[in-house]
């Protein structure tokens, strides 16, 4: 047997596991941007491209806490190749509301593009549970922040290059042709999580719980135990707070079309550009990892983060606008590299299910929720006056989470790798 890596990119699974899911948030981007731009076209409505984010939280959140449990009473692996399965069908869906002889009103189309995001909800919830405990079974504790960066980087690359090559795709050929390039790429993903063997988890590892205990007792300990940590709770509130206010990828559409006048291939640009500033940031966090002051850190780039948004609702010049989304993207990268690392190493291995389960909730709360948020408010206020209160909101937020959590100020990660 070959010995223990001493860092992520040493194993091989873990490696693979990288480039597959690379490959799931390549298609799920370029995916995403296409429904947006479908959306958009039918209806001109900004709510109805906030429902998107909302009909895709809505199984997500739902089927977090059930999804943690069954992560950490199953193989994390299987889980995962289901999670790929499970967008694989969503985007067939979307290239089957598009054949020639689909002959769709504008109302199914539309119903289609809603079912096709409910779906890949649903796959979601199960994703980050899955991924976040396979993980250490593949890498050592100690490279586990280092491997929170990988990942990261890997989910920005693919961010990048999706929304871009989507933008390009659909502006020359139409949605068929991003679409078939994602299911393409979801298929690649599959065959390669095939290829990964991992460890049986040590036996030292507690098992899990046993039938005395509840099933709604076993699915809710995540939360328990998130809700009792001193850092943990700060840390996600404060990530999905900003986000939920100062998100702003839900309503692009309405700044390339109505607002900087760029059209599709614009679009794609400026998707890509957090991603783009998000790659530069998490790959800085590779060789950089935040061990020590990581609190300070934390709060100092979802400050930059809130100030970025306000800029970019003011800005009307297409450089400057996608460059702050860039700056915002890199801040943000960091956030998640942070995160990332505290839910992974301050969770008990036999809860690591659970606890990324509640993360993901966090986590679908500011995206998803956060995109419904943005819709209704673009709608309601106006979109650039919208955008600026998110991110005044996002302001207030972390001046909140530093005076209620002193321990989220001191944290370093070297405390977690004991």
């Amino acid at each position: 047997m070959s010995a223990e890596p001493r860092s992520a990119l040493e194993s091989p699974d873990f490696r693979t596991l990288t480039a597959a899911r690379f490959l799931l948030a390549f298609s799920r981007r370029m995916q995403t941007l296409v429904m947006a731009w479908q959306v958009y076209a039918l209806t001109h409505d900004p709510l109805a491209l906030g429902l998107i984010g909302l009909v895709e939280a809505v199984p997500a959140l739902a089927l977090a806490l059930w999804a943690g449990d069954v992560v950490d009473r199953g193989e994390p692996l299987s889980i995962y190749r289901g999670v790929i399965g499970g967008s694989l069908i969503s985007v067939g869906l979307l290239l089957a509301a598009g054949l020639p002889g689909a002959g769709l009103s504008e109302a199914r189309h539309l119903a289609l593009i809603y079912a096709a995001a409910f779906i890949a909800g649903a796959a979601r919830g199960f994703s980050q549970p899955a991924l976040y405990a396979l993980v250490p079974r593949l890498v050592p504790r100690a490279a586990l922040a280092r491997s929170s960066a990988w990942i990261t980087t890997a989910f920005q690359t693919a961010s990048v290059i999706g929304p871009g090559l989507g933008g390009v795709l659909f502006a020359w050929k139409g949605a068929q042709v991003p679409y078939g390039l994602g299911a393409a790429l979801l298929l690649c993903s599959l065959l390669m999580t095939a290829a990964i063997r991992p460890p049986a988890a040590p036996a030292a590892e507690p098992a899990a719980p046993g039938p005395a205990e509840s099933a709604w007792r076993r699915m809710t300990s995540g939360l328990r135990f998130v809700f009792a940590d001193e850092v943990l709770l700060p840390a996600l509130a404060l990530d999905m707070f900003a986000v939920l206010f100062g998100g702003v990828e839900a309503i692009l559409p309405i700044f390339a079309a109505d607002i900087l006048r760029i059209g599709a291939s614009g679009l794609g640009l400026l998707m890509a550009a957090p991603s783009l500033g998000a790659l530069l940031g998490s790959a800085l966090m590779i060789h950089r990892t935040p061990n020590r002051g990581a609190g300070k850190l934390l709060l100092s780039v979802v400050t930059g983060f809130g100030v970025c948004i306000i800029a970019f609702a003011l800005s009307r010049d297409i450089l400057l606008s996608a460059a702050l989304l860039a700056l915002a993207g890199a801040l943000d990268s960091v956030s998640m590299v942070i995160r990332g690392a505290i839910v992974q190493l301050a969770s008990p291995p036999g809860m690591r299910g659970r606890v990324a389960a509640v993360n993901s909730i966090f986590i679908g709360t500011s995206n998803e929720l956060g995109a419904f948020e943005s819709g209704a408010a673009a709608k309601l206020l106006g979109t650039v006056p919208s955008v600026v209160c998110g991110g005044v909101l996002t302001l207030v937020t972390v001046a909140g989470a530093a005076l209620w959590s002193p321990r989220l100020r001191a944290m370093d990660l070297d405390g977690f790798k004991s």
